[in-house]
């Protein structure tokens, strides 16, 4: 190295080693230019100029000869929920999970409730599609605000007559499934009722409710609404929206199947039964009739006025406490508190109890607590109007012993033949189908030996028990249902009245009405007990039935995903 080249900069040497021959891309072969070995080799032409040694280019440029794709055009703003590009209706199937659809297997010949509380109990993602069992007259499709209509008067008509909320959602989703409306949503409450659906991920939802505004107790009609919703799930069956309505209309303006006069006598007849089974002779059963009599025309009085159903409970109660005070006073040799346990039978709320614990057995929790309130202001309607006669009865020198116990007689043919009418009349209180009276009136008779073999014969606590005879009835109901494609309630609610706790509401009011508080509430929290414990049975009962009649053909992983309702495991 000479003593030039060591004087010179360093930077210029750098640049020197790199920099591009003059002449456009030929070297310059001389002594005192020093070239890189970098550079290209003599006669190689450059596919375009070479870059000045002071533009500054990038070392993400693209390479010579590459094209550079156009620039695509900018997306305009839109909703979160728009489709994808390239991407039309006629592909999508909105909620469908990446894994596909799930294997459910909804078998046809299974009825109707079984298929749509698995569909019920499935989210939106995972349920089937359904298959389009009714068309309206042109064809085209259903009316979605007509057929949410329709599904919601359904609806009102099942939570009006006692039908548990899930059964109310299964028959209001089976209606819009039939018409072929996916992705509906069904909620039932005490009250209200709503449903909605959305046609698609981009379409809005179409929502509905209606109120309910009063209730009655119609069997017949019950199950009249029940054979609409089968014969619309029935896919043989053709069923327009405009025959569906006049079905409806005409469901609505059905008569009771029973004049005024028969609810009443049926209600004597109820009230000296139950004094029967409570150990009653002959004049304790008419005693007890006419006191229960003589509280349903002053109910029905108190309705017409327009007064409330607390209020009808508090007249109702007082006729038959009355009569047996009346008795007691006179020394007539009679069992006074056979005639108002008589009494007490015909007007304790079993039917809204064992549908407010089964909506709260089955996750309907705000439905169960409104339902299980109004048995307790029934109930406490009831209490009122007995605590007053009982109160002027001991007030007068009647001799009434809380202590003295209510037992059964020692003619069990006699007792079972007592249970049965007692079932039989109040399945007419009920208004129920003289096709289904037989049949609730064999099941009442079931259960009541079945308690009196247990509790009596067996020793075992009454509790217990009454749990056993109402699983029973439950499981029968169930099992006489399913026969008939129809609601269990009508087999198992008239079943249920010889099992309720009308003797333990008795001696805890009196109890509380001689100012033996203690004893009084322990009595009422056992007549609570067996109330609990019938309503529980008859639900154990139904779910067993279901648990060993699944349906055909599906699978365990189905019967495991349609039993979760809530939570669970």
């Amino acid at each position: 190295m000479t003593d030039a080249e060591d004087r010179r900069p360093q930077s210029e040497r750098a640049r020197s080693m790199y920099a591009h021959p003059a002449g456009g891309g030929t070297a310059v072969d001389t002594e005192s230019s020093t070239t890189s070995e970098f550079t290209l080799p003599e006669g190689l032409a450059m596919g375009r100029p070479a870059v000045p040694e002071s533009e500054t280019t990038s070392e993400f440029a693209l390479p010579d000869g590459l094209d550079t794709p156009p620039a695509p055009a900018p997306e305009t703003e839109g909703s979160a929920f728009s489709l994808p590009s390239g991407f039309g209706l006629e592909t999508l199937h909105a909620f469908t999970p990446a894994t596909g659809l799930p294997a459910v297997d909804l078998v046809k010949d299974a009825p109707w409730q079984d298929r749509m509380r698995t569909v019920l109990r499935l989210p939106v993602a995972e349920r089937p599609a359904p298959e389009s069992a009714q068309r309206t007259a042109d064809e085209t499709g259903p009316a979605v605000p007509r057929v949410l209509d329709l599904t919601l008067r359904i609806g009102e008509l099942l939570l009006a007559g006692g039908e548990g909320a899930e059964d109310v959602e299964a028959a209001m989703l089976s209606v819009c499934r039939s018409y072929g409306l996916d992705r509906c949503e069904p909620n039932v409450t005490f009250t209200l009722l709503s449903i909605s659906h959305q046609p698609s991920l981009v379409d809005d939802p179409v929502t509905a409710s209606r109120t309910v505004r009063r209730r009655g107790t119609d069997y017949t009609r019950l199950a009249a609404v029940f054979q609409l919703v089968d014969d619309l799930a029935d896919p043989e069956t053709v069923v327009s929206l405009e025959e569906a309505y006049r079905r409806l209309a005409e469901i609505r303006r059905n008569r009771h199947p029973y004049p005024g006069w028969a609810l009443t006598l049926a209600n004597g007849l109820l009230a000296g039964a139950a004094s029967v089974l409570v150990g009653g002779g002959p004049l304790v059963f008419l005693c007890a009739a006419l006191g229960a009599m003589l509280g349903d025309r002053l109910a029905w009085l108190c309705a017409g006025r327009g007064l409330p159903e607390f209020y009808q409970f508090t007249v109702a109660a007082t006729p038959p406490a009355a009569i047996g005070i009346a008795l007691t006073l006179a020394n007539v040799d009679v069992r006074a508190s056979a005639v108002i346990t008589g009494g007490l039978f015909a007007l304790l709320p079993g039917r809204a109890l064992v549908a407010g614990v089964q909506d709260g057995l089955t996750g309907f929790y705000i439905t169960a607590a409104a339902r299980l309130l109004e048995v307790m202001y029934f109930f406490t309607g009831i209490v009122i109007g007995v605590l007053v006669v009982l109160y002027f009865g001991v007030k007068f020198g009647a001799p009434l012993n809380p202590d003295t116990a209510l037992g059964t007689s020692q003619q069990p043919v006699v007792q079972i033949l007592a249970s049965m009418l007692l079932s039989l009349t109040f399945a007419v209180l009920l208004q129920q189908e003289r096709s289904t009276v037989l049949m609730v009136t064999l099941n009442g008779g079931v259960a009541w030996s079945v308690y009196g073999a247990m509790h009596t014969v067996g020793g075992i606590s009454p509790v217990a028990s009454t749990a056993a005879a109402a699983g029973l009835v439950g499981l029968f109901g169930q099992l006489l249902s399913r026969y008939r494609f129809a609601s269990a309630l009508p087999y198992t609610t008239a079943a249920i009245g010889p099992l309720l706790p009308g003797s333990a509401t008795y001696f805890g009011l009196l109890a509380i009405a001689q100012n033996e508080v203690d004893k009084g509430l322990l009595s009422l929290a056992r007549a609570v007990s067996l109330a609990m414990a019938i309503a529980i049975g008859v639900n154990l009962g139904s779910e067993i039935s279901r648990l060993f009649l699944r349906l055909p053909g599906a699978g365990s992983a189905a019967g495991r995903r349609a039993a979760k309702r809530t939570r669970g495991f």
